[in-house]
């Protein structure tokens, strides 16, 4: 891989590894929060109006963040009940096919994504629910964690791509 594609797959990494460790600590409030529901709905029956849409409003880009340093990982579910049972060289050609799978999926989503999320910052818009928070910033991330996505896939596929420790398999047994 050339010096430079290999600088910037790494800063990609990087970036969406730090978005990843400050996404976690969102789990840091929405448990607490979830408690406090539980707790004031349970056994007070006195539910509150804001817990369940803070803890939507903060899951959304949990899930969300967390995603493209996750497909770094490869943490996502795949198949790996046949993936396993294939040679390197055939898992290598199945993410040369599912890698520009994902990129195009996830360019599909932004181009109609990013009107929605828009016109929700335009118009500042709010849940209209009792509370009424802002939700313009959770319908923000949905393009922007696509864009962290497809060019955390891009670097995987320049990954795979230019990986050369994949030999082709053959049925020779080594010798002792």
């Amino acid at each position: 891989m050339p010096v430079w594609l290999s600088a910037a797959t790494s800063a990609v990494t990087r970036l969406n590894r730090a978005i990843f460790h400050v996404t976690v600590w969102l789990m840091a409030v929405v448990v607490p929060v979830m408690l406090y529901e539980v707790v004031r709905r349970y056994l007070f029956n006195d539910p509150t109006v804001w817990a369940m849409e803070l803890a939507v409003l903060l899951f959304g880009p949990y899930f969300l963040l967390g995603g493209p340093y996750l497909l770094h990982l490869r943490g996502h579910v795949t198949l790996d009940l046949v993936r396993q049972r294939l040679n390197p060289v055939w898992q290598r050609r199945m993410d040369l096919v599912n890698f520009p799978v994902i990129i195009l999926f996830c360019a599909i989503l932004i181009y109609f994504s990013w009107p929605s999320a828009w016109s929700a910052w335009q118009y500042r818009e709010t849940s209209f629910s009792a509370w009424n928070p802002p939700i313009w910033p959770a319908k923000a991330v949905v393009p922007l964690a696509l864009v962290l996505m497809l060019l955390q896939a891009l670097v995987e596929l320049c990954r795979v791509f230019f990986r050369t420790d994949v030999e082709p398999a053959t049925n020779e047994v080594p010798q002792a």
